[in-house]
């Protein structure tokens, strides 16, 4: 008997219309086969979700991916990293990450540092009895006594391509900062005092016209690159966007602050009011650490001067051996290195002579920071104790 002839014998039996529906569909899928276990296409998505109660719900229910930001929305800056550190303190816990181990000028103009924060990780002690604090090492065996080098890596490794598939330059994982966004937080967290204020006040009646971004939806030039970029962050944000499929330009949903427009504004323009002198000796025995150790700590230094001044610093950079020079910019004066002698008084006469050629004090707050390993061909102090005074 065919399935027509069964559901039609049982309409007449007595079966509703719902009943006829459900055994046809049931005899219908013996014949063709069971529905597919993922419905594809929006017509089948549609017919599965019609059916209160089928087959396939849990493979569908599991098949479905949830809604996961990009890792790129994800990003934190180097203040929000900082500000878990602190409430991961209140809540009790040690804190984990520290900045200055590592800071280097950047690559993107004299006002950008590079800050590569570390984390503290906890160590897993087998033995409770040990003492964490005694320098006393844990381990398995092996060969070499306690303390043998098995093994040097460069501190600063050098860049270049890679061998087989994916050649190409590799970049540092870092985070780039302004070193006034730097100054902040290091005054705000060591509690930096507040520097008086003694040179030369701002001057209100200079300005200078400049295009600035205005997120009002009009303006004199669309920004096609920032829009672009914008428009991403948003779609991404919303979840419009899967970054394992190709993007679909007609899906994008565009925010109402999207469009950047480029206006010709009128700025005022500030006279400095901090002139910094960074002074490093760049002979053969600074070669490394020295080197490092030195120019971190200027970063720091330069970082609270621009939060302390509003960003109304100017930096010069002089290197010096034997004999000084000033160099233009920040990378250059890290990445300088001679093999030659020291003489300490050769960076102070130096910046005593810029000073008093440009005339400076009459308008500056002139600072001096000097780097050194303490060699110095002038051991009495000659020289450079009247270069100072």
């Amino acid at each position: 008997m065919k399935s027509d002839d069964i559901a039609l014998g049982k309409q007449e039996g007595g079966m509703d219309e719902a009943q006829r529906i459900v055994i046809q569909r049931e005899l219908d899928a013996i014949e063709n086969g069971p529905e597919p276990e993922h419905p594809r296409g929006p017509s089948e998505i549609e017919s599965a979700v019609s059916r209160l109660h089928h087959w396939a719900d849990m493979i569908l229910l599991q098949a479905l991916r949830p809604s996961m930001p990009s890792p790129d929305v994800r990003l934190q800056s180097l203040e929000e990293l900082l500000e878990r550190d602190r409430q991961r303190e209140k809540d009790g816990f040690p804190k984990k990450i520290r900045v200055g181990r590592l800071i280097k000028p950047g690559r993107g103009g004299k006002d950008k540092v590079v800050v590569v924060p570390t984390t503290v990780e906890e160590k897993l002690i087998h033995d409770s009895r040990l003492d964490p604090k005694k320098p006393e090492g844990t381990g398995g065996s092996g060969e070499g006594a306690e303390g043998e080098v098995i093994g040097e890596e460069p501190v600063q490794p050098k860049q270049g391509a890679g061998q087989g598939p994916g050649q190409g330059d590799t970049e540092n994982h870092e985070i780039e900062s302004s070193a006034y966004d730097l100054g902040r937080i290091l005054t705000e967290r060591f509690e930096l005092p507040n520097l008086k204020d003694k040179g030369k006040k701002r001057a209100f009646s200079k300005y200078v016209y400049d295009l600035t971004d205005r997120h009002r939806g009009f303006g004199q030039l669309l920004d096609k690159k920032a829009t672009l970029k914008k428009l991403v962050q948003t779609n991404i944000a919303l979840g419009t966007i899967d970054p394992a499929l190709p993007i679909d330009p007609s899906g994008l949903m565009i925010g109402p602050k999207d469009k950047i427009y480029r206006i010709l504004s009128r700025e005022k323009d500030y006279e400095s009011q901090a002139m910094v002198f960074f002074i490093r000796d760049y002979s053969g025995s600074m070669t490394g650490k020295p080197t490092e150790l030195v120019v971190s700590q200027h970063v720091l230094i330069y970082a609270w001067l621009l939060y302390q001044y509003e960003r109304q610093v100017e930096t010069r950079f002089i290197l010096h051996d034997t004999a000084a020079k000033e160099v233009p910019d920040f990378n250059i004066y890290y990445n300088s290195r001679v093999a030659g002698g020291t003489m300490v008084a050769s960076g102070y006469k130096l910046v005593n002579q810029i000073v008093e050629k440009e005339n400076l004090a009459a308008d500056y707050n002139i600072y001096v920071f000097h780097g050194t390993d303490g060699d110095d061909w002038d051991s009495g102090g000659k020289e450079t104790i009247p270069a100072l005074t």
